[in-house]
């Protein structure tokens, strides 16, 4: 297993394809079919309503508060979906996931409600929460270094070497539909309320979370146009929607928002998005901290940078809301501490 290893840590970056994915697409029924199975395992968060927060944006906006999942992220939902497919003899040989920590903390914490083992590769610089809150759930930690090794590879010779399952955070029809949840049940919430949402800001790594809104949205509510927000210098899904095809980041660059940097869309998320959605936007790391900054004092809630991405973009004026319902998911609330206070010092006083 060693050996398998340190060849996959050696293992130059895989060029990026454009052929189309040969995946399934999950239909509308899937993604129902998913709420049914993760319904009792994963939390109902709920829809809020600020005024403040309308009169920031100069419009009516419905923030979807996914930070009080369990595990604080959306992730869990399309982990648990795709877990609680396993076979018996898959769940003995147990899963292995490369994530910076959310997807992580989900696939731990679905392992151990499930009652199998799991082996997580996280990169060395992950925020230390995330790490800590991965082995709390009882998964074997592996770490690597985001910027010179393959995540990917790394994860695939663990997997090869224990007969495991590999749990991919967006490229998989089980887990975009286990995120596909979210957007069924905020849509719902939205329309029990008499709303019709125009435009739904969603933050946005892999894409495995935008492409569960996409056909969401193209199945119960076509209206609303979904836009994917990610930070500057890591907008490769936002490029790709406007070149026509998956293009990668430019190497050298640096964000906060750990959980949603990411080198290229995933060919099979793209393939879903790129003719579901509006176009991408982008935010920068002090428009994220200014965010950040805002849910805690207006909204009392915490958010991570990752997850504050949409709602920075709301804030920054990136979309006319006048006259208009936004929706805003804030996606994960795993902060670290030395962010926070940053952010909150950033603002002047939360």
């Amino acid at each position: 297993m060693r050996q398998s290893l340190r060849l996959a840590r050696s293992r130059a970056s895989r060029e990026d394809s454009d052929m189309t994915s040969p995946l399934p697409i999950p239909s509308l029924d899937d993604l129902r079919a998913a709420r049914t199975r993760i319904a009792g395992h994963a939390a109902v968060t709920p829809l809020l309503h600020s005024p403040a927060l309308d009169a920031a944006v100069g419009g009516t906006v419905l923030l979807k508060a996914e930070v009080l999942q369990h595990t604080g992220s959306f992730k869990l939902r399309g982990a648990l979906n795709r877990m609680l497919q396993l076979s018996a003899a898959d769940r003995s040989r147990g899963v292995v996931a490369y994530s910076s920590g959310n997807h992580a903390q989900a696939v731990a914490y679905s392992a151990r409600l499930l009652g199998m083992p799991a082996v997580i590769v996280m990169p060395k610089d992950a925020p230390a929460i995330k790490i800590e809150r991965t082995r709390g759930f009882g998964a074997e930690v592996v770490l690597y270094d985001r910027y010179t090794e393959d995540r990917e590879a790394i994860g695939g010779a663990i997997a090869a070497e224990r007969g495991a399952t590999v749990v991919p955070p967006f490229e998989d029809p089980a887990v975009v539909a286990g995120q596909g949840t979210l957007a069924l049940e905020a849509l719902e919430q939205a329309a029990q309320r008499g709303h019709q949402v125009d435009q739904l800001l969603v933050c946005c790594g892999g894409g495995g979370l935008t492409a569960g809104w996409a056909l969401a949205a193209e199945g119960v509510s076509p209206r609303t146009r979904v836009h994917p927000v990610e930070p500057v210098h890591f907008d490769d899904m936002a490029r790709s929607l406007e070149q026509g095809h998956r293009v990668k980041n430019e190497p050298g660059h640096q964000s906060i928002c750990d959980a949603i940097v990411t080198p290229t869309p995933g060919a099979f998320t793209f393939g879903i998005c790129q003719p579901r959605v509006g176009a991408g936007l982008r935010v920068s790391d002090e428009q994220v901290l200014a965010a950040i900054a805002f849910a805690v004092r207006e909204l009392k809630l915490v958010v991570e940078p990752g997850g504050a991405a949409a709602l920075a973009a709301a804030l920054s004026g990136q979309l006319p809301t006048a006259g208009r319902t936004t929706m805003v998911v804030v996606t994960g609330g795993n902060i670290d501490p030395g962010i926070l206070a940053r952010a909150v010092g950033v603002d002047g006083a939360a």
